[in-house]
C-alpha cells in the first residue's frame, strides 16, 4: 500500500505528482494507492485518472492518520467524528465506479463510539476489507493498543478485517495471531521500517547477510528517489527513514542526531556508509 496521497479533483490533477506510484517503478509487489481527502468527487476523479494513467483498480481510503495538521483539515482520522461525510465518500465511490475499495481506520478520533457508528454504516457498502489500528487518534502512537476494543470491532462488522499496529517482532505477531485467529491479514508499518527483515522472520525465512542486503536496498532506494525527489527531497526522505533504520543498525541516539544535522546529500550518504557496517 502506498503512502497516503491527496485525492484531487480533475482540474487540479498533475501527473508529475504521482510519479512514484507509476507501475514502472513498482514492479516487485502489487501496489494499492492509498488516498486521503474529504470531498467525495475528488476521490472518484483521482481514482479514474489513476486508472486511466496507470491501470490501478484497487484503492484504499485513509481515515486513520492521527497527525495534527491532517486532523485539523478534517482529513485522515479527523473524518471519523463525521460519519455522514465518510459515508458520502464511500457511497460516491461504490455507486459511481467499479473499483475495489478498502478503508483504513482507527477506533475513533476522540471516542470508540465514532468507530462503532462508522462500522454500522459501512456494513451497507461493498468494501474489500477494513484495516483497523486499535488506538484512538488522540492516542497518536503512544501507550498500549486497545486490543479488547479491536476484538469488539471485529465482531461488530461483517467486513473482512486486517489488523494494523505495534507488530515489531515475531513474538508480537505470534501473540496477536493467536488472540485474533480470524483476522484476514496483518499490516506491517513502523515495525517493518525498524526491521526491514521482519516479514521474512515472521514467515520463518533465513535472514543471512542482513547488513549487506540492507546496504544494497538503501542504495537502490536512493537511486529511485533521486530522479523523483531531487537531492533536497531525497535527503529529507532519508532523514525521516533513518529515525527507524537507526533501530535496525543499533545506532546510538547521539550518532543519529549528529548524522541528522548533515544538510548535504553526499555527506549524508557517506555517513550512512560508514555506519552501516
Amino acid at each position: 500500500m502506498s503512502p497516503f496521497l491527496p485525492a484531487q479533483p480533475a482540474g487540479r490533477f498533475r501527473l508529475k505528482v504521482w510519479q512514484d506510484i507509476s507501475p514502472d517503478l513498482n514492479t516487485a509487489l502489487p501496489l494499492t494507492p492509498q488516498l486521503m481527502g474529504n470531498r467525495p468527487e475528488a476521490f472518484t476523479d483521482t481514482m479514474r485518472m489513476l486508472n486511466e494513467q496507470f491501470g490501478y483498480e484497487d484503492f484504499n481510503i485513509n481515515i486513520g492518520c492521527p497527525s495534527s495538521p491532517v486532523v485539523r483539515h478534517t482529513r485522515g482520522c479527523g473524518l471519523m467524528p463525521h460519519p455522514d461525510r465518510v459515508e458520502a465518500i464511500v457511497k460516491e465511490i461504490t455507486s459511481k465506479t467499479n473499483f475495489r475499495l478498502s478503508l483504513k481506520m482507527r477506533l475513533g478520533l476522540h471516542s470508540p463510539d465514532e468507530g462503532r457508528e462508522l462500522l454500522h454504516r459501512l456494513d451497507n457498502y461493498p468494501l474489500d476489507f477494513l484495516v483497523i489500528h486499535p488506538r484512538l487518534g488522540d492516542d497518536l502512537y503512544e501507550g498500549t493498543p486497545h486490543w479488547d476494543l479491536f476484538e469488539e470491532f471485529h465482531k461488530r462488522t461483517t467486513h473482512t478485517i486486517v489488523y494494523s499496529g505495534d507488530i515489531f517482532s515475531v513474538e508480537d505477531y505470534q501473540r496477536l495471531s493467536e488472540r485474533f485467529p480470524d483476522v484476514a491479514g496483518w499490516m506491517l508499518g513502523r515495525g517493518l521500517l525498524r526491521n526491514p527483515f521482519l516479514a521474512e522472520e515472521i514467515k520463518g525465512m533465513p535472514t543471512s547477510d542482513r547488513i549487506s542486503r540492507f546496504k544494497a536496498f538503501h542504495h537502490d532506494l536512493v537511486t529511485e528517489l533521486l530522479p523523483i525527489r531531487g537531492e533536497s527531497g531525497t535527503l529529507a526522505n532519508l532523514k525521516e527513514l533513518w529515525h527507524y533504520y537507526a533501530d535496525f543498525i543499533q545506532m546510538p541516539d547521539e550518532e543519529l542526531q549528529e548524522m541528522l544535522r548533515i544538510n548535504d546529500l553526499a555527506n549524508f550518504l557517506q555517513a550512512t556508509e560508514s555506519i552501516a557496517k
